[in-house]
């Protein structure tokens, strides 16, 4: 059995990271570049990359096809385009990005470090209504919040569950 971050290392031996100065530098020169966010809505509304197009990681795969009530036309129709998967940190975008190259799509990476890393980059983020997230927010949204319920037990320290 593998955990989530083996699961995740499994993936990158066919898929590939960007870091982001590598994206702020392929905007630069691909204006046809889609960035399509996989977190959930309510992670989009809150901050996104200007222009991405969000399509939550667990309705992705029928997203990616025609004749689901999940189709997104402009997302089945990029195949052939240049596409960077981003998320909050870097995994869901893994997971994304080789479910989307298993589906056919030719030119598909993840950003490495997520938007966590496109903030600590200094890279301009927005809210739903397209104005701009103050970076020193964006610190606060991005501050892990692990509850003590969803920590290993004690008396499973050590142990791989």
């Amino acid at each position: 059995m593998k955990n989530f971050i083996e699961l995740i290392q499994g993936c990158l031996t066919d898929v590939r990271e960007i870091m982001p100065w590598d994206l702020e530098e392929r905007l630069q020169e691909n204006p046809d570049l889609l960035i399509l966010d996989v977190r959930e809505p309510y992670e989009f509304d809150a901050m996104h990359i200007s222009g991405s197009l969000n399509v939550p990681r667990g309705i992705l795969e029928s997203a990616c096809e025609w004749e689901y009530e999940e189709t997104v036309p402009e997302l089945v129709q990029a195949r052939e385009l240049e596409i960077v998967v981003v998320c909050r940190s870097g995994y869901r975008s893994v997971l994304a990005a080789h479910s989307m190259q298993l589906l056919g799509y030719k030119d598909v990476v993840s950003l490495q470090t997520g938007l966590r890393g496109w903030k600590d980059y200094e890279q301009p983020l927005e809210d739903a209504q397209g104005r701009p997230v103050d970076l020193d927010d964006a610190d606060l949204y991005f501050a892990p919040r692990v509850r003590p319920d969803q920590m290993r037990p004690a008396a499973d320290q050590g142990k791989r569950v």
